[in-house]
C-alpha cells in the first residue's frame, strides 16, 4: 500500500482540547475598544456543566485517532451511514475540494444559497476556535448542547460499526457522521460540504453531489497526496461523480489536464474559471472589493464583497458558478440569479481567520495560511489592502508543514518576525522554527517568543517603534490554531 494513502490525521484537528482555549494564566492583550467586532466565532459555552460536556465529547472524538495505519477506504463511513439510515441521501450537495479557499468558498457557497430562501447545512474543517463550527447550519454553528445531543444519538451507531470493522471509526469519520445526521434532522435542502484532506477516501466523499467544486491545487499534504499538483489532483478528482457538474477554479495545467480526464470518464459538465467563468473587473473598496463577475448565465456587476484579496475574488467567482450550476444555470437553464439577491448575499459573507482585522492601532490581522501557497496570496492580498509603513509577522506553523517555503513567501512583506508556537502536540517547536526563520530571513529580524502571548505583546511592540504607530501592522499566521488561539487572546472569542 502506498503510504500517502495513510489513515489521514488532519494537522490542525489533532488538538487538545484542554490546551485549545489558551491555558489559564494567560494574560488577555490589550484590545482596542472601536476595533471593528468582525464575524463572532462561538466561543466555549457560558455554562459550566455544557462546557464540561463538550470537553468529554470532543476528548472522545479525539481519542477515536487510530494507532495503526489504516487502508484507504470508504467502508467505516459507509456501514455506519447505513445503520444510521443513510441520511446523507436526504439532500442534495455541493461538494469542494482543493488546497487552498475551500472554507471561504464554502462559506460564500452558503450564504448564495441562504439568501435564495433555501436551508444549508454546511461542513467545513478545521475550525478556529471552536469544534461547533465544524457544523452549521443556516450559516450558524450549530449550539454546544445540539453537537453534544448530536454525538449522543449516533453514539450507539458508531459503536455498532466499530464492532463490526477491522478497525474503529476516526475522529474525522465519526464527525461526518454527525454532520450528515444533523442536516437531516435539521432537514436542510442543500448541503455544502468541504472535504478534509484529498476526494477520493476522504470520508465525506460518500455523497453523490451534483456540482463538484475543485479550487485552487498546489502543494500541501504532499507525504499523503503526491509530490506534484497532477499527483493531488488524482486523488482530489475523486469526487467527481457520473454526470455531474464540475466548477473548476484555475490550476496548473498538470493538475486541470487530470480533472478534466476525470470529468470525460464521468460524462460530468465542465465550468473553468477564466473560460465559462470568472472575474471581469475587480476594484479596491473600503472595507474590500468592488466586483464584476461573469457567471455561467451573464456578467453580474457591482458586486461589493467585503474580504481582501485577489484570491477571495476568485473564490467568489467560484462560489457563484457553482450555486448557478446547482440551479441548473448554463447546462438546463437560460437566464442568470437575480441580481440584487447576488448582491446582498455577498457583501454578508463573512471569513473568519482570512485576512481578518482584529484590532487597530496598531492594526492585527490573522490569516490562516499554512502553506506556501496559501502564504503567497496573503502577501499579495495584504499588500495590496493595506498600506502599511511596517508589518511585523507572528508565525507558528505545523511541524509537517513546509515551512521554509511558507517564510520565503513573507519574507518580502515583514520588517521582522516573531516566531512561536500554538499549543498542539504537532506544533513546530519555536527554537526549531526560529533556526530556518533565521536562515530565511537574518538573525537580525528574527524574534523568538515560544508563547503566543508574549509573541503578539513582542508584535505589537515591534510595530509601534520608530514613530511608526499609523502606519504600523500584525499579520498573525502559519496556522488554523495559531490564528484561533490569537483570535482568543485578542478577545474575539
Amino acid at each position: 500500500m502506498d503510504d500517502r494513502f495513510d489513515e489521514i490525521v488532519d494537522a490542525e484537528t489533532n488538538r487538545d482540547p484542554d490546551l485549545a482555549v489558551i491555558e489559564a494564566g494567560s494574560r488577555t492583550l490589550r484590545t482596542q475598544s472601536g476595533a471593528p467586532q468582525g464575524d463572532q466565532v462561538p466561543a466555549r459555552p457560558a455554562d459550566p456543566e455544557v462546557d464540561k460536556a463538550l470537553r468529554a465529547v470532543e476528548q472522545e472524538l479525539l481519542g477515536r485517532w487510530p494507532e495503526t495505519k489504516l487502508d484507504p477506504s470508504l467502508v467505516r463511513m459507509e456501514a455506519l451511514l447505513d445503520v444510521l439510515g443513510e441520511p446523507h441521501k436526504a439532500y442534495p450537495s455541493i461538494h469542494i475540494t482543493g488546497t487552498n479557499g475551500k472554507t471561504s468558498t464554502a462559506r460564500m457557497i452558503e450564504t448564495l444559497l441562504g439568501a435564495f430562501h433555501l436551508r444549508t447545512g454546511r461542513y467545513t474543517s478545521p475550525h478556529v476556535q471552536s469544534i461547533t463550527e465544524r457544523i452549521s447550519l443556516d450559516g450558524v454553528p450549530i449550539s454546544a448542547e445540539r453537537f453534544i445531543e448530536t454525538f449522543e444519538d449516533i453514539k450507539p451507531y458508531v459503536e455498532m460499526t466499530d464492532a463490526s470493522q477491522e478497525h474503529r471509526l476516526s475522529f474525522f469519520e465519526a464527525l461526518t457522521g454527525m454532520a450528515y445526521a444533523a442536516f437531516a434532522d435539521a432537514p436542510v435542502d442543500v448541503a455544502v460540504v468541504e472535504v478534509g484532506m484529498g476526494g477520493s477516501w476522504d470520508a465525506t466523499n460518500v455523497i453523490e453531489s451534483s456540482v463538484a467544486v475543485v479550487t485552487p491545487i498546489s502543494l500541501d499534504h504532499t507525504d499523503r497526496l503526491g509530490n506534484t499538483p497532477g499527483e493531488i489532483a488524482v486523488e482530489k478528482s475523486g469526487i467527481i461523480k457520473q454526470d455531474a457538474t464540475v466548477i473548476l477554479a484555475q490550476q496548473p495545467v498538470d493538475a486541470a489536464q487530470v480533472m478534466l480526464k476525470k470529468a470525460v470518464e464521468a460524462n460530468a459538465t465542465v465550468a473553468r474559471e477564466g473560460m465559462e467563468f470568472g472575474v471581469t473587473t475587480r476594484e479596491i473598496a473600503v472595507g474590500g472589493q468592488q466586483l464584476t463577475l461573469r457567471g455561467l448565465g451573464g456578467e453580474y456587476e457591482e458586486i461589493f464583497l467585503p474580504l481582501y484579496g485577489a484570491h477571495q475574488a476568485h473564490n467568489a467567482a467560484v462560489a457563484l458558478a457553482a450555486v448557478e450550476a446547482f440551479f441548473g444555470i448554463g447546462a438546463h437553464q437560460a437566464g442568470a440569479l437575480d441580481i440584487e439577491t447576488v448582491r446582498k448575499a455577498f457583501a454578508s459573507v463573512t471569513s473568519p481567520g482570512r485576512l481578518e482585522v482584529v484590532r487597530r492601532s496598531p492594526t492585527v490581522v490573522l490569516d490562516a495560511a499554512h502553506n506556501p501557497a496559501g502564504a503567497a496570496v496573503t502577501a499579495a492580498g495584504i499588500t495590496e489592502a493595506f498600506n502599511f509603513s511596517r508589518l511585523i509577522g507572528v508565525v507558528g506553523a505545523s511541524g509537517d508543514k513546509d515551512v521554509r517555503g511558507l517564510l520565503e513567501a513573507f519574507e518580502p512583506i515583514f520588517a521582522e518576525i516573531v516566531v512561536t508556537q500554538n499549543s498542539t502536540p504537532r506544533a513546530m517547536n519555536a527554537d526549531d522554527l526560529a533556526a530556518i526563520a533565521v536562515e530565511v530571513f537574518g538573525d537580525e529580524r528574527v524574534v523568538v517568543e515560544p508563547r503566543l502571548d508574549d509573541a503578539l505583546e513582542a508584535a505589537i511592540t515591534l510595530a509601534e517603534e520608530e514613530d511608526e504607530y499609523a502606519g504600523a501592522g500584525v499579520l498573525v499566521t502559519g496556522s488554523v490554531i495559531t490564528v484561533g488561539e490569537a483570535r482568543l487572546l485578542l478577545g474575539r472569542g
